[in-house]
């Protein structure tokens, strides 16, 4: 849909309430002023109420004296504070202090009328019978005298506490407490029918609240020195307890300054964890040059290279007098050959020197090894002795340790014990000095003064808020039952709503609901509208199908009472006008032509002529007023729908068409039976009556989709019974078949119907 269409479709929803609301104007009127009327009898005899209203500020931070108000435990700095004191201006306990002290029980505007009716005539009649069983046995009356003073005690004491609580709830509804937003200020409103009353309750109300708050506070304070004196003598005991047991660790443990002797332990591990680790190192480094020397034994060249070896003063003298010799020789080489005697002697005094130095470098490898063994060995019980100590530095230090934490929780306990006496101490001595001290936490800002005027009820403001209501209420009804209305009741509904197109509507004609539309009603000049309507309707099917012919048309509806056969037999004296007609009654279940014809129920007709015991000349008959012929159901017939879809039915209508410009068949509701279905079979035109604003939308919807799933086509829907003066206020139909003068006294009948019509008191 288009937002064009969209934008009618709505348009149009909106239009058709404001026609059912102004349909309905004169009940919705007559409603406003009915309920104006009660609403004023009600509000006229109410009494005059009045509203005093008195101020009163809340210090939320008021100066504290002492430390002992911490004790009340509420934090005046946070909004709850605030929200929790209006809560107790508006508790029950306030109400009853107000009302014991203003004697409100008492009070004729709080008092409730006495009982009256058949509890208190019961009670009156057991009071009598009561009295006179006294009076004729005195000896029961001494026996029960007790206890008939114990029941009027227990009796008058539930009456006052039944009275109390019905002046509580009383005074609750009208008391009224209102925080000013922003502020540390509440109204206090109280109502009444007394102006007086009213200023006194909402000062009272005040000042019985800042008293409530001095005796809480003084009642908090009480039992606080009442706590602290119970709980002091306990915590001396404590505090007393654990400093003897400090003292007494003191003593098992021979302690001065345990702080100092294990810091002297600490200090002592220290050291000997640097002695063993220089120890450690000192036997690795020990074992690993023993671990070279003994790795490189037995050879000279290895050896020499070590660090002990290279270093050593005889050693270096031997490589100096080896370094000469080969320098001897090399330039002994430069003159003399290898086997020349000098040659041979430097070659040898080499060899000697490098046997005394292998020899050297031997006996001072085995001088090292011996050396750095006995090293390694004396390494080694250094480590072990170091570690032993270590050990026993560390199981003093823990020793310690332990000590110093038992001394640290007996000390805790001591400090903690101390601390809670002082405290409690410190409060109690407060809690003393502060029990003639009062601070209250509020203070009357505004005192309530009598109104001068009544607050309530607001009489004409009521009356019209009624009036206003009953209109509100009265229009929604209206528009509510259009909306609920699914019925079919204009041209706009059929198209939209059904999809079909309107070909005519017959306007509801009035008579006796016991009894049928007078069958004639068309002749009658007096009812212009009813046969106007039904010429329309005739108009509208003969234009339907110009080029095509239009002989057997088949009317039918949803459901029974909408008005088919009617319309058929009306339809049927609109053509008759115009050419030979006949109307079959194809209704066999519940046949009706006969009788409103005047015909017997026994006459032949349809049925008769299928099953093949009459022929057509004895079935069809001629209404002698109208000119149109009639055939009618005939016999009863248990198989309709058989007889409906035979070939003989088929047959029966060729032949008939034959001889007739119009057949006009009045078939069952689809809803109720398939035969319409069956007979549409035969038929040129569909035509579908819908009674309106009657038939919900979606039944005929149903009965329509009927026919389109056999392939049927519907030519239109006659919309039946239309309240054409509900209409015109609706503005659906306005001056449908008036606005243009046809009226009865203008109207000219067509000089074709009007000699074709046979001449009768009617018409």
């Amino acid at each position: 849909m288009s937002q064009n269409d969209a934008s009618a479709t709505e348009t149009l929803d909106v239009g058709r309430y404001w026609r059912a609301i102004l349909a309905a104007k004169w009940r919705i009127i007559g409603f406003a002023l009915l309920m104006t009327i009660v609403a004023g009898l009600y509000v006229m005899p109410m009494p005059a109420r009045y509203v005093a209203t008195s101020s009163l500020l809340i210090d939320a931070e008021h100066a504290k004296v002492l430390s002992i108000q911490e004790v009340y435990g509420l934090n005046s700095n946070s909004k709850e504070y605030l929200q929790t004191q209006f809560e107790v201006l508006k508790s029950r306990k306030i109400a009853q202090r107000v009302i014991e002290k203003l004697n409100l029980v008492n009070h004729p505007l709080f008092n409730p009328p006495a009982q009256t009716g058949p509890v208190q005539w019961l009670r009156e009649l057991k009071s009598d019978v009561t009295h006179y069983l006294r009076d004729a046995m005195p000896a029961l009356a001494n026996t029960t005298e007790t206890d008939a003073i114990n029941n009027q005690n227990n009796t008058a004491t539930q009456s006052y506490d039944s009275k109390l609580d019905r002046v509580i709830r009383h005074f609750s509804q009208n008391l009224t407490i209102s925080p000013v937003k922003n502020t540390q200020v509440v109204n206090i409103s109280f109502e009444s029918e007394s102006p007086q009353l009213s200023a006194t309750i909402a000062n009272t109300v005040a000042e019985v609240y800042i008293e409530n708050y001095l005796q809480s506070k003084l009642d908090v304070t009480t039992q606080a020195t009442t706590w602290l004196n119970g709980s002091l003598e306990g915590l001396r005991q404590k505090l007393t307890a654990s400093e003897q047991r400090l003292s007494d660790f003191y003593e098992r443990e021979k302690l001065v300054n345990i702080d100092g002797v294990e810091g002297l332990t600490t200090d002592e591990i220290q050291g000997l964890s640097k002695q063993l680790l220089t120890a450690q190192n000192n036997v690795k480094q020990q074992k690993a040059i023993y671990d070279k020397i003994r790795d490189k034994s037995g050879d000279i060249n290895g050896l020499r290279q070590l660090p002990e070896v290279m270093n050593n003063t005889s050693v270096q003298n031997v490589d100096r007098e080896l370094i000469r010799a080969r320098s001897k020789v090399s330039e002994l080489s430069r003159i003399y050959g290898p086997k020349h005697p000098k040659m041979i002697a430097a070659q040898a005094e080499i060899t000697s020197i490098e046997q005394a130095r292998n020899n050297q470098i031997a006996t001072l490898i085995d001088s090292i090894s011996a050396d750095y063994l006995a090293a390694y060995r004396s390494a080694l019980t250094k480590v072990s002795e170091l570690k032993q100590e270590l050990e026993d530095a560390k199981a003093r230090y823990r020793h310690l340790s332990t000590l110093e934490t038992q001394r640290v929780s007996l000390q805790r306990e001591v400090d903690i014990n101390q601390q809670l006496y002082n405290s409690f101490f410190t409060r109690l001595k407060e809690t003393s000095e502060l029990d003639g001290f009062k601070t209250p936490n509020a203070r009357l800002l505004d005192e309530a003064s009598a109104p001068l005027t009544a607050t309530k009820p607001k009489k004409a403001l009521l009356v019209l808020a009624a009036a206003f209501a009953s209109v509100i209420f009265g229009i929604m009804v209206a528009v509510f039952s259009d909306a609920f209305n699914r019925g079919i009741r204009s041209v706009e509904d059929v198209e939209n709503t059904l999809g079909q197109r309107l070909l005519g509507l017959i306007p509801l004609q009035k008579y006796r609901r016991s009894k049928n539309l007078p069958i004639r009603r068309f002749f009658e000049k007096k009812h212009y509208q009813f046969s106007e309507a039904i010429r329309t309707l005739r108009t509208s099917i003969m234009l339907l199908r110009a080029d095509k012919p239009n002989k057997v048309i088949l009317v039918t509806s949803s459901v029974p009472r909408e008005g088919k056969t009617t319309v058929a037999i009306n339809l049927a004296f609109g053509m008759g006008c115009m050419g030979k007609v006949l109307l079959v009654e194809a209704d066999l279940r519940r046949p009706e032509l006969a009788s409103q014809f005047g015909l017997p129920g026994f006459h032949p007709g349809l049925t008769n002529i299928i099953a093949g015991t009459h022929s057509e000349d004895e079935c069809i008959v001629t209404d002698e007023v109208s000119g149109i012929d009639l055939l009618v159901a005939g016999s009863a017939t248990s198989n309709p729908q058989e007889l409906l879809s035979s070939v003989s039915f088929k047959k029966l209508i060729a032949l008939l068409s034959q001889q007739y410009d119009h057949i006009i068949l009045d078939t069952a509701p689809t809803q109720a039976v398939s035969d319409a279905m069956i007979a549409s079979s035969v038929c040129d035109s569909l035509i579908y009556v819908v009674k309106a604003d009657s038939t919900s939308d979606k039944v005929i919807r149903s009965g329509l989709s009927r026919f389109l799933q056999l392939g049927r086509r519907i030519d239109g829907v006659v919309l039946n019974k239309v309240d054409l003066k509900k209409a015109t206020k609706m503005g659906v139909f306005s001056g449908f078949y008036d606005q243009y003068g046809y009226q009865a006294a203008s109207y000219q009948m067509p000089p074709a119907e009007a000699d074709s019509l046979p001449q009768t008191k009617a018409g």
